[in-house]
């Protein structure tokens, strides 16, 4: 990768997971693990095409519906210059997110090379979790394993919900999959070009939702007021061209205060 290229994908990376958690990753695996066993969730195979990807469910109820929160770009990085060695995240906010909801289908879906072990971890390319996250193979890595998902859990819909670039992430597969009920995007940088410019970074590669020309499912845009690194306005243009509803909430940052407050929030987005 171009020098210019990586020095600015660093950026955008150390941008977004600004506000990241100070929580070490072994204690970020552990906590998943923990509270995943507590909860009734089980790890599932991704299958073919979905190598890696770490993924949980607890499928309890006749819900026709499986709710499946999409994790975000993973693990700050060490320096502007140098990308996590391991983009497993160190925060657990989406994680949180799906303890808080109260539907009795429901999932974890990590990103491409998350929670790997080192052997596995060794096999992936850093542009998989840096300039290439939404590229054409990543989606269909993803989207291989929400199918797994799906059909281990019996449901036969989907709610898709995401943050930060795990909400991106939502909307790519919804615009490839004719079983989203709804999407559901928590600060989430919709217009990547738009958003990249912005910051004065390089384009990523893969699709931008802001440019698809399609009918999307229903969709809720959550967006906070005072987030610094998904502002305002970029959630709140997709949302006016794509048809969906924004909700602004006036105190939150990029990631205070939604899981505190995730199930009125999920009130809102009924």
């Amino acid at each position: 990768m171009p020098v210019r290229s990586v020095a600015l994908a660093a950026l955008f990376s150390a941008a977004f997971l600004l506000l990241a958690s100070c929580t070490s990753l072994p204690d970020v695996r552990q906590h998943l693990e923990r509270e995943s066993a507590r909860s009734g969730f089980v790890r599932i195979d991704g299958g073919p095409g979905a190598q890696g990807l770490y993924s949980l469910l607890r499928a309890a109820g006749k819900d026709e519906a499986l709710s499946i929160y999409i994790e975000g770009d993973g693990a700050a990085w060490p320096s502007r210059w140098r990308p996590p060695a391991d983009p497993t995240p160190d925060g657990t906010l989406v994680f949180d997110l799906l303890l808080a909801d109260p539907a009795p289908k429901r999932a974890y879906l990590a990103r491409p090379c998350q929670y790997l072990d080192p052997l596995a971890l060794a096999a992936c390319s850093p542009e998989s979790w840096t300039n290439a996250r939404f590229a054409d193979a990543a989606v269909e890595a993803m989207d291989a394993a929400v199918t797994s998902l799906k059909r281990a859990s019996g449901a036969s819909r989907l709610r898709l919900v995401g943050h930060s670039g795990g909400g991106v992430m939502a909307m790519l597969l919804a615009a490839r999959r004719d079983d989203v009920a709804q999407v559901i995007t928590v600060a989430a940088p919709l217009r990547l070009r738009a958003w990249t410019a912005g910051h004065g970074l390089s384009p990523l590669q893969g699709r931008d939702p802001d440019t698809l020309e399609r009918n999307w499912p229903p969709a809720v845009h959550f967006a906070g007021a005072r987030d610094e690194v998904v502002p305002l306005d970029i959630v709140a243009e997709f949302a006016r061209r794509s048809g969906g509803r924004l909700v602004a909430m006036p105190d939150f940052d990029h990631h205070c205060c939604w899981s505190r407050d995730w199930p009125r929030l999920l009130e809102k987005a009924r």
